[in-house]
C-alpha cells in the first residue's frame, strides 16, 4: 500500500518536472549566441549582414514556426508534441555546433523552430496538467525561462574561453534531450490512461479566434510588449554608449534587465491569476516603461536608475502577456489555439522592432527619434493590454456543425 502510495505521488511530481525541463530549454539556446558572437563572426568570417540575419533568425522563428504548435498537438497529442519541439531544439543545438556556416544558420532555424513550438505549448500544459494553479505554474515556467536564459548568456563566454565555441554552442542539448526523455515519458503514460472526457462543446471550441475581438488584444499586447523587450535587448548598450557610459557597464545594463526580471517572472502570473481583473496590472506595467524610456531620453546620466525601472517594467509585462493567454482560454483546446496565434503575431512583430529601429537610427544619426517613437508605442500597449485584462474568455461565433474534435485533443489535451 506504501509502495503504491508513494508511486503515485512520484506520477503527480512527473508534470511538474517536465514544465521545469521545458521552461529552462526555451530561452537558453538563444540567449547562449550573442555573447560569442565576436568569435562566431571570425571563425566563419561572416559579414556584418550575416551577423544580424543570425541574430533575428531566432525572434522570426519564434513567430514563423508558432503556427505549427495547435495543429501538431491536435494531431499526435499535447505530451507528444512537446516532446517533438524539444527533440528539434536538441538537434538544432547540436547541428549549429559543427564547424560549418550552414550548419550554424540551419541549426539556429530547428532551435527555433522547436522554441516556437515550445512556447505555444506551454500554457495548454499549465492548462491542462494544473488546472486550478494556472497562475503559480505559469510564474513558475516564466521565472525559469528568465533563469535559463541569463544563465546561459553568463556561461556562454566562460565555455568558449575554457572548452571553445562547439561546447559553448553544444552545452544546452543536454537539458533540452533530458527534456525529451521526460516528456515522451509523459507522453506514454497518457497514451496507457483512460481518455479525459472532453469539456462540453463551446463557441470558443470549434469558431475562429480571427473573428475574436479579445483574441486580438491578448495577440497585440503581446506582440508590444514583445518588441519592447527585443528591442531594448539590441539596442540598449549601443544608446547608453553613446551616451557616455563604456561598452562593458553598457553591455552589463542588459544583463541586469534580464536579471531583474527573474523573480517577477514568478510573482507576476500568481498575482494575475489571483485578480479577477488584470487591469491594473497593465497599468502598473505601462506606467513603468513609460518612466524608464523618458528618463533615458531626458536624463541619459542617471542610467542605472532606469535600467531598474526598465528592469522592473519588461519582467512584468512579458510574463503577464503570457499569463493572459491562459486566463482568457476556457479550456486548453483554445489555449492552444490562442496561444499559437497570439505567439505568431507577436513574435513576428518583435523580429521586425529592432530592425525598425536600427534603420531609423541610421536615418537620424541619432537615438532620440527611436526612442521617442518606443515611447510613443506605450499608448496601443496600454489599449491594447486593457482590452485583454478584462476578465472573461475568447467567445467567437460558431461555425457549421462539422465532425467532432480529432482524437488527438482528446489524447493529448482534454
Amino acid at each position: 500500500m506504501a509502495f503504491a502510495l508513494t508511486i503515485k505521488r512520484l506520477s503527480a511530481l512527473w508534470p511538474v518536472a517536465g514544465l521545469v525541463l521545458l521552461a529552462l530549454n526555451l530561452r537558453a539556446a538563444i540567449t547562449g549566441v550573442s555573447p560569442v558572437l565576436d568569435h562566431l563572426r571570425t571563425v566563419f568570417g561572416l559579414s556584418g549582414l550575416e551577423v544580424s540575419v543570425l541574430t533575428t533568425l531566432p525572434v522570426l522563428c519564434l513567430g514563423g514556426f508558432a503556427w505549427l504548435a495547435p495543429p501538431l498537438a491536435r494531431r499526435v497529442g499535447l505530451d507528444t508534441a512537446v516532446a517533438g519541439g524539444l527533440a528539434l531544439v536538441t538537434g538544432g543545438v547540436l547541428l549549429r555546433s559543427v564547424p560549418s556556416p550552414v550548419a550554424l544558420f540551419a541549426g539556429t532555424v530547428l532551435a527555433g523552430a522547436g522554441i516556437a513550438i515550445g512556447n505555444v505549448l506551454v500554457p495548454v500544459a499549465v492548462k491542462r496538467h494544473f488546472p486550478d494553479r494556472t497562475g503559480v505554474f505559469t510564474g513558475l515556467a516564466m521565472m525559469l525561462m528568465a533563469a535559463s536564459g541569463a544563465l546561459a548568456a553568463a556561461m556562454a563566454v566562460p565555455l568558449d574561453t575554457v572548452a571553445g565555441w562547439r561546447v559553448a554552442l553544444a552545452a544546452w542539448a543536454t537539458p533540452a534531450f533530458l527534456a525529451v526523455l521526460t516528456w515522451a515519458l509523459l507522453a506514454w503514460r497518457t497514451r496507457h490512461e483512460r481518455p479525459r472526457p472532453l469539456p462540453a462543446p463551446s463557441d470558443t471550441a470549434h469558431g475562429s479566434l480571427l473573428r475574436s475581438p479579445l483574441a486580438w488584444s491578448v495577440a497585440a499586447f503581446l506582440g508590444t510588449v514583445s518588441l519592447m523587450f527585443y528591442v531594448l535587448v539590441a539596442w540598449l548598450p549601443a544608446i547608453m554608449h553613446d551616451h557616455g557610459f563604456p561598452p562593458a557597464e553598457a553591455g552589463v545594463m542588459v544583463s541586469a534587465i534580464q536579471i531583474i526580471s527573474i523573480p517577477l517572472g514568478l510573482a507576476v502570473p500568481v498575482a494575475a491569476g489571483r485578480l479577477p481583473d488584470q487591469r491594473p496590472l497593465v497599468v502598473g506595467v505601462v506606467a513603468t516603461m513609460a518612466v524608464g524610456l523618458t528618463g533615458i531620453l531626458l536624463a541619459p546620466r542617471a542610467g542605472w536608475l532606469w535600467i531598474a525601472i526598465l528592469g522592473l517594467a519588461t519582467g512584468s509585462a512579458f510574463p503577464l502577456a503570457f499569463t493572459l493567454l491562459t486566463l482568457r482560454a476556457p479550456n486548453p483546446q483554445v489555449a492552444a489555439r490562442l496561444s499559437g496565434m497570439a505567439q505568431t503575431i507577436g513574435y513576428l512583430m518583435a523580429g521586425i522592432g529592432p530592425l525598425a529601429i536600427g534603420v531609423l537610427h541610421d536615418a537620424t544619426g541619432s537615438w532620440r527619434p527611436p526612442l521617442l517613437l518606443l515611447t510613443a508605442l506605450i499608448l496601443p500597449e496600454a489599449a491594447f493590454g486593457l482590452l485583454a485584462a478584462r476578465s472573461g474568455f475568447v467567445h467567437v461565433p460558431a461555425r457549421r456543425p462539422g465532425p467532432g474534435p480529432r482524437p488527438g485533443w482528446r489524447r493529448g489535451l482534454g
